[in-house]
């Protein structure tokens, strides 16, 4: 079996180095980005760097690109295959995506994925075995696929022991708005504030704790990979950071008031977050 990558960072350097650990495969890379090529063939996480004009023997092509680049990409893609491949993409934004190739006739050969998984670090030098494993996998707009493609992308992610559940795209968005871009956003703004604030840095170095460390890790992750997903999910996000904002607001008003029930009384209800995270690990 022969599965193409295009785009050899993190996550889809890692999911090449699982094809072809866990289920066998041939992998061939495709990366605009010619260092980027080089290096995954070094590293052995693809066999053979080929270009997209070359996908055509592939059986599987995965896309993890930006996500401003996903919609030609996948266009582009979806003409270049037989008609047997199954293609999916690994993008963080749905809607845009699944609407841009609505109507095209190998839409059923496409399977729109999300598996939740990822570091700070970005390129070929990040991607590692078991990025993905215990993690939960989402599949878009099942229907538009075949029951071929489901059944396959499915098989994949469950070796690599992902929890798939199935949304729409546009229900996807929606959520994954609040539980991943928002927090990126939050990081950013946080180092942001610090690094004004604290013009001497060896004061951060010299104070900073453990929750300080780990509330600002997502502000290394990549800009060139999140500043698109911003942007495509444009709508969400504000809605998001309106709410956000206004929490914020309100809590700063109970400590301008010194309001000490106020400010606890705040606290022990989001405190309820550690259940629903606890049954999300279940």
């Amino acid at each position: 079996m022969l599965a193409t990558v295009i785009g050899l960072g993190l996550i889809g350097g890692s999911l090449a180095l699982e094809l072809k650990k866990r289920l066998g495969y041939t992998v061939y890379g495709v990366d605009s980005n010619s260092v980027n090529a080089k290096k995954a063939l070094a590293l052995g996480i693809v066999d053979r760097i080929i270009s997209i004009e070359e996908i055509g023997s592939s059986d599987l092509v995965v896309l993890a690109v930006p996500v401003n680049f996903l919609p030609n990409l996948a266009l582009e893609v979806l003409n270049f295959i037989k008609n047997k491949t199954i293609v999916f993409d690994m993008g963080s934004t749905k809607e845009k995506l699944c609407k841009t190739l609505e109507n095209h006739e190998k839409r059923s050969n496409f399977v729109a994925v999300h598996p939740i998984a990822g570091t700070e670090f970005s390129g070929p030098d990040a991607a590692v075995y078991n990025l993905f494993d215990y993690k939960v996998n989402i599949i878009c707009d099942k229907e538009l696929s075949s029951a071929k493609a489901i059944a396959k992308v499915l098989e994949i992610f469950k070796s690599l022991q992902m929890r798939t559940i199935f949304m729409t795209s546009v229900e996807h968005d929606k959520h994954i708005a609040y539980v991943s871009h928002l927090s990126h956003i939050s990081s950013f703004m946080l180092g942001k504030t610090v690094l004004e604030i604290e013009k001497n840095e060896k004061n951060i170095f010299d104070m900073a704790g453990s929750g300080f460390e780990s509330t600002v890790r997502l502000a290394k992750s990549s800009p060139n990979m999140w500043s698109p997903i911003f942007i495509e999910n444009k709508e969400n996000i504000l809605s998001s950071l309106n709410e956000y904002i206004d929490n914020l607001i309100t809590f700063k008003n109970l400590i301008i008031e010194e309001n000490s029930e106020g400010l606890q009384k705040t606290m022990i209800e989001t405190n309820h977050i550690k259940e629903v995270l606890k049954g999300i690990q279940k």
